[in-house]
């Protein structure tokens, strides 16, 4: 029997899956056309021109090459469904309908797609009539039948066939169509008025499960409308005590002890873009990006605000090397959504260059302007402002998330802190939140090593220091950061030779790193490797080490080790 399955849970899933996926093609098939004869030229080279725009990210342009090659040759039925194909990943519906393939165009798959295509087209455009045709004649095979079974209610509930909306749910043994069909059914009952029936289905629903919490708000919400306030309140309550960190049911209860009104019904397209996000989330969740984004895209033609597909869309394109189209889709949640935060964190985090810097900063002051509440917010600008140099900032910013937090303030935050305080010149302050760090969390290997590489460079309880960054060796063995750590601290000690074995597997670790090759310079001059030691050094020269860095090496070339002061922790 298959495992019972949340669309919550599938929605992180696939997130997750989607980091690992391989880029999304350039079609649903691998077959390509056959070589064009020479009076096509033209038509061959918008063909390619296409191509060169789908691999580069750009869908838009590519179905537009492919449109026109099509046009230009109309027995080119293969140029005509990469159009199609192209238009569906670039999220242009309504072109990608008007040339889904026909019953005599393309493979089997292709022909399900292009009817499911032209079906979700007709629901946006309120045809319920058609699209309850295409969705039933014949009907669709898997992988496109839990779409079918799904979106059939709605497109009945436009065409005004409510015998078929309202009709129990016919999902097979697939759970979570069982599950979302359910949830589609009750809010369809709330549409026709049928208050008590659509109770009824809430309460099935929630016997067999609360979908990671999704279904509990959403009953919530819909007691809400109706004006069981109080009884909705006991429903997240209750919810909270079997799932006390549920964000979902969290929200819905502050928002609802708050007095704010719960939101509206969903229209007939926006519930069926609901519908269709869990079989767009399956899909990314088995690992089939191609055909789990060209089912985001459709979800977005029937509901463009739905943000959970925005998000996964982004993290799918991501995943496919296709960072600019990723940055669209994240810009694409506005301020007051639930999912704003974190689509503004994946924004941010797409920009990983160290020249990036300035950026990062302006999206996360606009984030915390706009989220000036939202811890997450807060977080993201101290980091930026960290990543400026602005530490007594991102100091400040982080005073007020311990305030805010309190009692339940993280060892992280802490931890931020004393490492923005401890750049910003106040070791004093930086080290009281270490402390208070590994208090909380006494076996974080992060916190071991700064504060052990701290007391280390300052020459504080070295043989203390040393245990301590041993303990994040042993945690993590692979980071040649605090690998290097521990080669610094034999050095500090006096044990050249220890020094030197941990530097250079520090080194191995991370071969890139000017800080770590120049202490494994120092470690071999004092080892009384002099030739080794300069060669380090000039290794330093070429990775784009700091500007005191580089003066200091400089120094050393010039004058020996003995010419310079080791740089701080502070630094590093």
């Amino acid at each position: 029997m298959p495992p019972v399955r949340s669309l919550a849970v599938l929605l992180s899933l696939a997130a997750l899956g989607a980091c690992t996926t391989a880029p999304p093609s350039v079609g649903l098939r691998a077959s390509e056309p056959a070589e064009a004869p020479v009076d096509q030229a033209s038509t061959f080279g918008l063909y390619l021109a296409g191509q060169t725009a789908l691999d580069q990210g750009h869908g838009d342009e590519a179905a537009g090459f492919f449109a026109q090659a099509a046009r230009q040759d109309i027995d080119t039925s293969s140029i005509k469904i990469h159009a199609f194909v192209a238009a569906l990943v670039a999220g242009d519906i309504p072109r990608a309908a008007s040339l889904a393939p026909g019953p005599d165009d393309g493979s089997v798959s292709e022909q399900r797609l292009g009817r499911l295509t032209r079906a979700v087209e007709a629901l946006a455009e309120n045809e319920g009539r058609e699209a309850e045709t295409l969705l039933n004649t014949p009907p669709l095979s898997p992988p496109d039948d839990a779409a079918t079974r799904l979106l059939l209610p709605w497109a009945a509930a436009v065409a005004g066939d409510w015998k078929t909306a309202l009709a129990a749910p016919d999902a097979g043994d697939d759970h979570l169509v069982a599950q979302v069909s359910l949830l589609d059914q009750a809010l369809l009952y709330e549409h026709r008025d049928q208050i008590g029936q659509a109770s009824q289905v809430f309460g099935k629903l929630l016997a067999q499960s609360d979908g990671a919490g999704l279904y509990t708000t959403a009953y919530g919400e819909f007691l809400q409308r109706h004006g069981h306030t109080a009884t909705a309140i006991n429903l997240y309550e209750a919810a909270l005590k079997g799932d006390a960190n549920n964000g979902l049911v969290q929200e819905a209860l502050a928002h609802a002890k708050a007095g704010r009104p719960a939101p509206p019904a969903p229209t007939f397209a926006e519930g069926a873009g609901r519908a269709l996000l869990a079989p767009a989330a399956l899909l990314l969740a088995e690992k089939q990006p191609q055909l789990g984004l060209v089912y985001l895209r459709l979800v977005l033609r029937l509901d463009p605000k739905r943000d959970e597909a925005w998000l996964l869309v982004g993290d799918t394109l991501t995943a496919g090397g296709q960072t600019e189209a990723a940055r669209d889709a994240y810009a694409k949640p506005q301020p007051g959504s639930p999912s704003y935060v974190s689509a503004r964190e994946r924004l941010i985090g797409s920009y990983d260059q160290p020249s990036d810097a300035p950026i990062e900063l302006k999206l996360a002051q606009e984030t915390a302007k706009a989220a000036p509440d939202d811890p997450d917010a807060m977080s993201l600008l101290a980091d930026a402002l960290r990543l400026n140099d602005r530490y007594a900032e991102s100091a400040q910013v982080l005073d007020k998330l311990i305030i805010q937090a309190g009692p339940k303030a993280s060892w992280n935050l802490y931890y931020m802190r004393g490492v923005a305080r401890d750049q910003a010149g106040d070791w004093d302050g930086a080290e009281r939140d270490l402390k208070q760090a590994l208090a909380l969390s006494p076996d974080e290997p992060e916190v071991l090593n700064y504060l052990g590489y701290s007391w280390v460079d300052r020459g504080v309880d070295l043989s203390g220091a040393k245990a301590m960054i041993e303990r994040a060796v042993a945690a993590k063995p692979d980071s040649g950061a605090i690998v290097d750590s521990l080669g610094w601290a034999y050095y500090r000690l006096g044990q050249y030779p220890q020094a030197v074995e941990q530097l250079e597997r520090a080194a191995e670790l991370e071969p890139a790193d000017p800080d770590i090759n120049d202490h494994l310079g120092d470690a071999y001059w004092r080892d009384g490797r002099r030739t080794e030691a300069r060669f380090q050094w000039n290794q330093v020269l070429i990775m784009q080490p700091s500007d005191k860095l580089r003066a200091q090496v400089e120094a050393k070339l010039k004058s020996g080790l003995d010419s310079v002061l080791h740089p701080s922790v502070a630094e590093r």
